[in-house]
Protein backbone atom coordinates (compact mmCIF):
# COMPACT_ATOMS: atom_id res chain seq x y z
CA UNK A 1 0.00 0.00 0.00
CA UNK A 2 1.50 3.52 -0.75
CA UNK A 3 2.26 5.30 2.14
CA UNK A 4 -0.25 7.49 3.98
CA UNK A 5 0.65 11.35 4.76
CA UNK A 6 -1.86 13.55 6.87
CA UNK A 7 -1.08 16.81 7.54
CA UNK A 8 -0.23 17.93 11.48
CA UNK A 9 -3.54 19.17 13.67
CA UNK A 10 -3.39 22.13 15.26
CA UNK A 11 -1.91 21.90 18.52
CA UNK A 12 -3.01 25.03 21.55
CA UNK A 13 -0.49 27.27 21.71
CA UNK A 14 -1.13 26.48 26.38
CA UNK A 15 -0.37 22.91 25.13
CA UNK A 16 3.07 23.54 23.00
CA UNK A 17 5.22 23.89 25.11
CA UNK A 18 4.46 20.79 27.50
CA UNK A 19 4.57 18.81 23.89
CA UNK A 20 7.98 20.13 23.79
CA UNK A 21 9.04 18.62 26.56
CA UNK A 22 7.29 15.67 26.45
CA UNK A 23 8.76 14.68 22.72
CA UNK A 24 12.11 16.22 24.27
CA UNK A 25 11.82 13.48 27.13
CA UNK A 26 10.86 10.81 24.69
CA UNK A 27 13.92 11.69 22.28
CA UNK A 28 16.10 11.87 25.14
CA UNK A 29 15.02 8.26 26.57
CA UNK A 30 15.26 6.61 23.07
CA UNK A 31 11.50 5.75 22.39
CA UNK A 32 11.20 7.77 19.40
CA UNK A 33 13.72 9.56 16.62
CA UNK A 34 13.44 11.88 14.11
CA UNK A 35 11.98 10.60 10.92
CA UNK A 36 11.87 11.35 6.90
CA UNK A 37 9.83 8.33 6.97
CA UNK A 38 7.05 9.32 3.85
CA UNK A 39 4.33 7.79 6.21
CA UNK A 40 3.17 10.70 8.93
CA UNK A 41 0.16 10.24 11.59
CA UNK A 42 -1.16 13.31 13.00
CA UNK A 43 -1.01 13.67 17.05
CA UNK A 44 -4.15 14.42 19.00
CA UNK A 45 -3.68 16.25 22.68
CA UNK A 46 -5.38 14.34 25.55
CA UNK A 47 -5.32 16.38 28.95
CA UNK A 48 -4.47 13.74 31.96
CA UNK A 49 -6.69 13.34 34.99
CA UNK A 50 -5.06 16.62 37.04
CA UNK A 51 -6.32 18.43 34.27
CA UNK A 52 -2.95 19.94 33.84
CA UNK A 53 -0.51 17.63 32.31
CA UNK A 54 -1.16 15.71 28.40
CA UNK A 55 -0.69 12.49 27.02
CA UNK A 56 0.60 12.52 23.42
CA UNK A 57 -1.68 10.30 21.34
CA UNK A 58 -1.54 9.23 18.28
CA UNK A 59 -4.24 8.68 15.49
CA UNK A 60 -3.77 5.61 13.72
CA UNK A 61 -7.22 5.59 12.14
CA UNK A 62 -6.17 5.00 8.43
CA UNK A 63 -3.08 3.48 8.96
CA UNK A 64 -5.20 0.62 11.15
CA UNK A 65 -7.94 0.52 8.71
CA UNK A 66 -5.11 -1.03 6.18
CA UNK A 67 -3.21 -3.01 8.41
CA UNK A 68 -3.57 -6.62 8.21
CA UNK A 69 -5.32 -8.35 11.58
CA UNK A 70 -2.85 -10.29 13.61
CA UNK A 71 -4.27 -13.23 14.85
CA UNK A 72 -3.83 -14.20 18.01
CA UNK A 73 -6.31 -15.51 20.83
CA UNK A 74 -6.88 -12.66 23.67
CA UNK A 75 -7.65 -13.81 27.26
CA UNK A 76 -11.50 -13.90 28.47
CA UNK A 77 -11.69 -11.50 31.39
CA UNK A 78 -14.25 -13.78 32.57
CA UNK A 79 -11.93 -16.58 33.00
CA UNK A 80 -9.21 -14.39 34.44
CA UNK A 81 -11.26 -13.30 37.64
CA UNK A 82 -12.90 -16.34 38.20
CA UNK A 83 -9.42 -18.19 38.32
CA UNK A 84 -8.84 -15.81 41.76
CA UNK A 85 -11.83 -17.29 43.81
CA UNK A 86 -10.07 -19.43 45.21
CA UNK A 87 -7.09 -17.23 46.93
CA UNK A 88 -6.43 -15.20 49.81
CA UNK A 89 -3.67 -12.87 49.29
CA UNK A 90 -3.74 -11.14 45.75
CA UNK A 91 -1.11 -8.85 44.12
CA UNK A 92 -1.82 -6.76 41.21
CA UNK A 93 1.45 -5.55 38.92
CA UNK A 94 1.35 -3.08 36.24
CA UNK A 95 3.83 -3.48 33.42
CA UNK A 96 6.01 -0.27 33.21
CA UNK A 97 4.99 1.44 29.78
CA UNK A 98 4.25 -2.01 28.89
CA UNK A 99 4.29 -1.57 25.05
CA UNK A 100 7.66 0.09 24.84
CA UNK A 101 9.21 -3.15 25.93
CA UNK A 102 9.26 -4.47 22.24
CA UNK A 103 11.48 -2.96 19.83
CA UNK A 104 10.47 -1.88 16.13
CA UNK A 105 11.66 -3.41 13.07
CA UNK A 106 12.99 -0.99 10.52
CA UNK A 107 9.73 -1.20 8.23
CA UNK A 108 7.36 -0.81 11.26
CA UNK A 109 9.34 2.41 12.29
CA UNK A 110 8.27 4.45 9.40
CA UNK A 111 4.93 3.21 9.64
CA UNK A 112 4.71 4.58 12.87
CA UNK A 113 5.84 8.13 11.95
CA UNK A 114 3.38 10.82 13.44
CA UNK A 115 3.42 14.53 12.31
CA UNK A 116 2.78 17.61 14.76
CA UNK A 117 3.44 20.98 15.14
CA UNK A 118 7.43 20.84 16.36
CA UNK A 119 8.13 18.03 13.89
CA UNK A 120 8.45 14.36 12.51
CA UNK A 121 9.26 11.88 14.43
CA UNK A 122 9.11 8.27 14.38
CA UNK A 123 8.45 5.50 17.23
CA UNK A 124 11.73 2.72 17.99
CA UNK A 125 9.34 1.06 20.19
CA UNK A 126 6.22 0.06 20.32
CA UNK A 127 3.52 2.75 21.04
CA UNK A 128 -0.03 2.21 21.73
CA UNK A 129 -2.59 2.55 19.07
CA UNK A 130 -0.97 0.37 16.42
CA UNK A 131 -4.11 -2.12 15.60
CA UNK A 132 -1.82 -5.48 16.48
CA UNK A 133 0.12 -3.45 19.45
CA UNK A 134 -2.17 -5.29 22.31
CA UNK A 135 -1.83 -9.01 19.92
CA UNK A 136 1.93 -8.49 20.00
CA UNK A 137 2.33 -7.51 23.44
CA UNK A 138 0.00 -10.24 25.03
CA UNK A 139 2.07 -12.58 22.95
CA UNK A 140 5.33 -11.42 24.67
CA UNK A 141 3.74 -11.56 28.13
CA UNK A 142 2.07 -15.23 27.46
CA UNK A 143 5.17 -16.38 26.40
CA UNK A 144 7.01 -15.04 29.67
CA UNK A 145 4.25 -16.62 32.17
CA UNK A 146 4.40 -20.09 30.12
CA UNK A 147 8.19 -20.30 28.87
CA UNK A 148 7.40 -21.46 25.03
CA UNK A 149 10.76 -20.10 22.93
CA UNK A 150 13.45 -18.26 24.00
CA UNK A 151 15.58 -15.99 21.42
CA UNK A 152 18.49 -18.01 20.28
CA UNK A 153 21.73 -18.45 22.32
CA UNK A 154 19.13 -17.91 25.69
CA UNK A 155 17.96 -15.23 27.49
CA UNK A 156 21.15 -14.45 29.19
CA UNK A 157 23.07 -14.24 25.66
CA UNK A 158 20.42 -12.13 24.37
CA UNK A 159 20.21 -9.88 27.37
CA UNK A 160 24.24 -9.30 27.26
CA UNK A 161 24.17 -8.46 23.12
CA UNK A 162 21.34 -5.86 23.72
CA UNK A 163 23.38 -4.46 26.97
CA UNK A 164 26.05 -4.14 24.31
CA UNK A 165 24.24 -2.74 21.50
CA UNK A 166 22.53 0.03 23.99
CA UNK A 167 26.02 0.97 25.22
CA UNK A 168 27.07 1.22 21.43
CA UNK A 169 23.71 3.47 20.66
CA UNK A 170 23.60 5.64 23.98
CA UNK A 171 27.71 6.48 22.96
CA UNK A 172 26.79 7.41 19.57
CA UNK A 173 24.16 9.77 20.80
CA UNK A 174 26.47 11.30 23.12
CA UNK A 175 29.18 11.82 20.16
CA UNK A 176 26.22 13.12 18.18
CA UNK A 177 25.36 15.57 20.91
CA UNK A 178 28.90 17.02 21.66
CA UNK A 179 29.44 17.34 18.11
CA UNK A 180 26.01 19.96 17.73
CA UNK A 181 27.97 22.02 20.69
CA UNK A 182 30.94 22.89 18.28
CA UNK A 183 29.15 24.51 15.07
CA UNK A 184 32.26 24.79 13.65
CA UNK A 185 32.15 20.71 13.33
CA UNK A 186 28.89 19.95 12.38
CA UNK A 187 25.66 22.15 12.89
CA UNK A 188 22.25 20.81 14.65
CA UNK A 189 21.04 19.90 11.12
CA UNK A 190 23.72 17.98 9.89
CA UNK A 191 23.67 16.14 13.22
CA UNK A 192 20.33 15.46 12.64
CA UNK A 193 20.66 14.06 9.30
CA UNK A 194 23.77 12.28 10.43
CA UNK A 195 21.69 10.51 13.42
CA UNK A 196 18.88 9.29 10.59
CA UNK A 197 21.64 7.63 8.45
CA UNK A 198 24.27 6.72 11.15
CA UNK A 199 24.04 2.64 11.62
CA UNK A 200 21.80 1.55 14.77
CA UNK A 201 23.21 -1.36 17.08
CA UNK A 202 19.98 -1.80 18.50
CA UNK A 203 18.16 -1.71 14.85
CA UNK A 204 20.61 -3.81 13.57
CA UNK A 205 19.77 -7.15 16.24
CA UNK A 206 16.18 -6.24 16.07
CA UNK A 207 16.02 -6.37 12.14
CA UNK A 208 18.57 -9.44 12.22
CA UNK A 209 17.72 -13.20 11.08
CA UNK A 210 17.19 -13.84 14.75
CA UNK A 211 15.76 -10.38 15.91
CA UNK A 212 11.91 -12.13 15.81
CA UNK A 213 12.19 -15.08 18.74
CA UNK A 214 9.17 -16.43 17.73
CA UNK A 215 9.90 -17.19 14.30
CA UNK A 216 13.53 -18.13 14.67
CA UNK A 217 13.87 -18.66 18.41
CA UNK A 218 14.42 -22.01 19.91
CA UNK A 219 12.39 -24.06 23.28
CA UNK A 220 13.01 -21.98 26.32
CA UNK A 221 14.77 -23.73 28.44
CA UNK A 222 14.36 -21.25 31.80
CA UNK A 223 13.75 -23.10 35.04
CA UNK A 224 10.96 -20.29 35.94
CA UNK A 225 8.12 -21.32 33.85
CA UNK A 226 5.53 -21.45 34.58
CA UNK A 227 5.77 -19.34 36.66
CA UNK A 228 1.98 -19.06 38.18
CA UNK A 229 -0.04 -21.26 35.57
CA UNK A 230 -2.33 -18.77 34.37
CA UNK A 231 -2.35 -15.52 31.80
CA UNK A 232 -2.71 -12.26 32.20
CA UNK A 233 -4.39 -9.53 30.28
CA UNK A 234 -2.23 -7.61 28.02
CA UNK A 235 -0.28 -5.39 30.77
CA UNK A 236 -2.51 -5.80 33.87
CA UNK A 237 -1.14 -9.00 35.60
CA UNK A 238 -2.92 -10.33 38.70
CA UNK A 239 -2.37 -13.51 41.05
CA UNK A 240 -3.15 -15.38 44.26
CA UNK A 241 -1.58 -16.84 46.94
CA UNK A 242 -3.34 -19.25 49.15
CA UNK A 243 -1.47 -17.69 52.19
CA UNK A 244 0.74 -14.91 52.37
CA UNK A 245 4.44 -16.99 51.92
CA UNK A 246 2.26 -18.57 48.70
CA UNK A 247 1.53 -15.46 47.17
CA UNK A 248 5.32 -13.92 48.26
CA UNK A 249 7.03 -16.78 45.96
CA UNK A 250 4.88 -16.76 43.32
CA UNK A 251 5.92 -12.96 42.77
CA UNK A 252 9.73 -13.78 43.64
CA UNK A 253 9.20 -16.10 40.47
CA UNK A 254 7.47 -13.55 38.52
CA UNK A 255 9.65 -10.78 39.00
CA UNK A 256 12.99 -12.96 38.54
CA UNK A 257 11.36 -14.23 34.93
CA UNK A 258 10.92 -10.38 33.91
CA UNK A 259 14.37 -9.64 34.45
CA UNK A 260 15.43 -12.56 32.82
CA UNK A 261 13.11 -11.78 29.86
CA UNK A 262 13.98 -7.38 30.27
CA UNK A 263 10.36 -6.88 31.46
CA UNK A 264 9.91 -3.88 33.74
CA UNK A 265 7.09 -2.96 36.27
CA UNK A 266 5.55 0.01 37.95
CA UNK A 267 6.29 -0.67 41.32
CA UNK A 268 4.06 2.78 42.47
CA UNK A 269 0.79 1.33 40.14
CA UNK A 270 1.30 -1.78 41.52
CA UNK A 271 0.03 -3.83 44.77
CA UNK A 272 1.84 -6.60 46.78
CA UNK A 273 0.30 -9.34 48.56
CA UNK A 274 -3.21 -8.09 49.97
CA UNK A 275 -6.20 -9.14 51.11
CA UNK A 276 -7.83 -6.83 47.93
CA UNK A 277 -7.34 -5.81 44.58
CA UNK A 278 -8.34 -3.49 41.94
CA UNK A 279 -8.40 -6.03 38.69
CA UNK A 280 -9.78 -5.66 35.31
CA UNK A 281 -12.50 -2.78 36.72
CA UNK A 282 -13.28 -5.48 39.49
CA UNK A 283 -12.65 -5.87 43.15
CA UNK A 284 -11.05 -9.14 43.95
CA UNK A 285 -11.23 -9.89 47.47
CA UNK A 286 -10.58 -13.16 50.06
CA UNK A 287 -14.86 -12.95 50.14
CA UNK A 288 -15.80 -12.17 46.45
CA UNK A 289 -15.15 -10.58 42.78
CA UNK A 290 -17.47 -7.95 42.15
CA UNK A 291 -17.67 -5.02 39.75
CA UNK A 292 -15.98 -2.03 40.85
CA UNK A 293 -18.89 0.58 42.10
CA UNK A 294 -17.03 3.47 40.48
CA UNK A 295 -17.54 2.09 36.95
CA UNK A 296 -21.25 1.46 36.98
CA UNK A 297 -22.99 4.99 36.73
CA UNK A 298 -20.85 5.25 33.14
CA UNK A 299 -22.79 2.31 31.98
Amino acid sequence: HAPIKQRARRVPLKHLEKLYELLKGLLKAGLVAFSNSPWASPIVIVLKKNGIDIRLCIDYKMVNAITAALEYAMPLVDDLLTELESYLWFCSLDAASGFWAVMMTSRARRISAFVCALGHFEWLRMPFGLKNAPMIYQRLIDNALWGFVQPKGGWTVFAERMRSAESAMTAQRSRNSAMTERPDVLTKFEADYSALSTSDPVQALVNGPDGDMFSSGEPDQSSHVPVFGRRSFVDDISFGGVDFDDCLETLDRLLTRFAECRISVSFTKSIFVQPKVDFLSHVVTQLNVRSCRCNVPLV
